[in-house]
């Protein structure tokens, strides 16, 4: 599942990008979606990427976390309580906070934690945040 934030009026280009250099199926994700494996789920604008208990996706319209929907840390944070230790979350260039709170319950329920290097990235806010985290 991958977190980007965008404008609210965007277009999902990302998925389209991906799809093309990837072997595997990349698409939006969906309302009540079963994740499948092989299969890589990219956050609509303006929702919220949730992970049900039942491995299906939900999404939400409520407020922005750490002014952002989609919000990295609600999807760290369900994802941690369906999958704990299965489960691996990155945390890339970024401009704010977002992501850090995630993070670190991931890290709090046995997940595996990989944070770019803060020193080779072009805005390394988001990956100092998680490293404070």
């Amino acid at each position: 599942m991958i977190v980007q934030h965008i404008a609210a009026d965007s277009a999902n280009t990302l998925a389209k990008l991906l799809g093309r250099a990837s072997a595997l199926q990349v698409k939006e994700a969906e309302e009540c979606e079963l994740i499948q494996a092989g299969t890589v789920y990219i956050s609509a604008a303006n929702y919220h990427l949730l992970v049900e208990m039942n491995s299906t996706l939900s999404l939400s319209t409520d407020a922005p976390v750490s002014f952002a929907r989609p919000s990295i840390d609600i999807l760290f944070e369900s994802a941690a309580m369906a999958f704990g230790a299965g489960l691996i979350a990155v945390i890339l260039t970024g401009s704010n906070s977002d992501g850090s709170l995630g993070m670190k319950k991931v890290a709090e329920k046995g997940g595996i934690t990989i944070i770019q290097d803060p020193t080779d990235d072009e805005v390394p806010f988001m990956p100092y945040a998680a490293l404070r985290a």
